[in-house]
């Protein structure tokens, strides 16, 4: 049966994260509050994991799940050939609403779908998913929705989505909005926008202003 912790109270704050590392430890799933909206969070390295992450919302391979990540000193584990117009996005938009897909070291034993050698990560601006993401290291985390449905901004919406297959559920109050993450490609020569949400082109440009714009 899933457990809930209230992360506004410091004592079950404190109860919860442990207890979510530990199930993560354990290959189980998680659900964690971000500065967009709720996701639904595994071990990044742990193949089971993240294939009972992807049936938990119904959604394929060819979906591959993002990783989150608690310090950008993070992605020297995780990425290569990263560029410096790369790590001046991390530096302006991290943590917060960018997501940058980026080639990942490959002799990482991962499995997070059809990445193509490729991994989005982020650093998120929330301080319970930056406190569990320190406490555990890099996890697989994607919207805690069932695909096909509004990604929620509010604890008791996963929990009705996802029920049992959850182990742990983080409730930090409401989200600050169900606005996405932007997308920046930083894998190739020049910096591609795939998709916008909380940072707009114009925002990017500011900080890359050669950034294009996928068709």
């Amino acid at each position: 049966m899933a457990r809930r912790y209230d992360c506004n109270d410091a004592t079950d704050r404190a109860t919860g994260l442990r207890e979510a590392a530990s199930a993560v430890r354990r290959g189980e799933l998680v659900v964690l509050p971000t500065d967009t909206v709720y996701g639904i969070g595994a071990d990044a390295f742990g193949a089971d994991a993240v294939a009972d992450l992807l049936d938990a919302k119904g959604r394929g391979r060819n979906m591959p799940t993002p990783v989150l990540i608690g310090s950008p000193n993070t992605l020297h584990g995780l990425v290569t050939d990263f560029s410096e117009t790369a790590w001046d996005l991390v530096d302006a938009f991290w943590p917060g609403g960018l997501t940058l897909v980026a080639r990942h070291q490959p002799s990482l034993a991962w499995d997070l779908g059809d990445t193509r050698g490729t991994v989005a990560i982020r650093m998120p601006l929330h301080p319970v998913a930056i406190e569990l993401l320190t406490e555990f290291g890099p996890m697989a985390v994607s919207s805690a929705n069932l695909t096909g449905h509004p990604a929620p901004e509010t604890c008791d919406a996963a929990q009705a989505m996802l029920g049992d297959s959850v182990s742990v559920y983080l409730d930090g109050g409401p989200t600050s909005g169900n606005v996405p993450s932007s997308i920046v490609d930083v894998s190739g020569d020049t910096p591609v926008l795939l998709r916008s949400g909380v940072l707009d082109a114009d925002e990017l440009r500011k900080v890359v202003p050669d950034l294009e714009v996928a068709n």
